[in-house]
């Protein structure tokens, strides 16, 4: 029987708002409403909405890469007002692309037998992407809306789709 959770993914302050460190631009408003719509589904369905947030040391080696963004304890590492979790809603902070990657994310999906995934939220060609793949190596169902996923850069949100459909057989809508 398949049993299924949304994954929302780093819909941030600092990546939704324009104020934000990363903001990804001009889809933040539309990547919103489609993801709280889907958050809305999964919860009246009585299906399991994680939360994964982005959350940085100030020291943080993926500075050397991307601006400082995600601090934890600071206000661009929160879940913009109008997804805020419930409470009871897991909430799972990462500090790398991949949302499996050094968190308890795959422990707390198998403990509630899920086998398969949504992923909504931003940045589609970084963790959206790696959290794709490192799902489909431990052998999860992954399911994308291409609605609900955007990013800074078009043409890499266009690659990774394709290459989450093309390479990691990821069901994307």
């Amino acid at each position: 029987m398949t049993k299924k959770a949304l994954l929302v993914i780093d819909m941030l302050n600092d990546f939704i708002n324009p104020d934000g460190a990363l903001y990804i631009g001009g889809k933040a408003e539309a990547v919103t409403r489609c993801v709280k719509e889907k958050i809305e589904d999964y919860r009246r369905d009585g299906n399991p909405v994680l939360f994964i947030m982005d959350r940085h040391h100030p020291e943080d080696e993926e500075f050397k890469i991307f601006p400082p963004h995600s601090l934890e304890g600071e206000r661009g590492s929160e879940v913009v007002e109008e997804l805020k979790p419930r409470p009871g809603e897991r909430e799972i902070s990462k500090r790398r692309f991949s949302a499996f990657f050094g968190t308890d994310l795959d422990l707390s999906l198998r403990e509630m037998d899920i086998n398969e995934i949504e992923l909504s939220g931003v940045v589609t060609q970084i963790c959206i992407l790696y959290t794709a793949a490192e799902a489909r190596m431990l052998h999860y169902g992954v399911q994308v809306d291409s609605s609900c996923v955007a990013s800074f850069d078009s043409e890499a949100h266009r690659f990774a789709l394709q290459e989450m459909e093309k390479t990691l057989g990821v069901n994307v809508l």
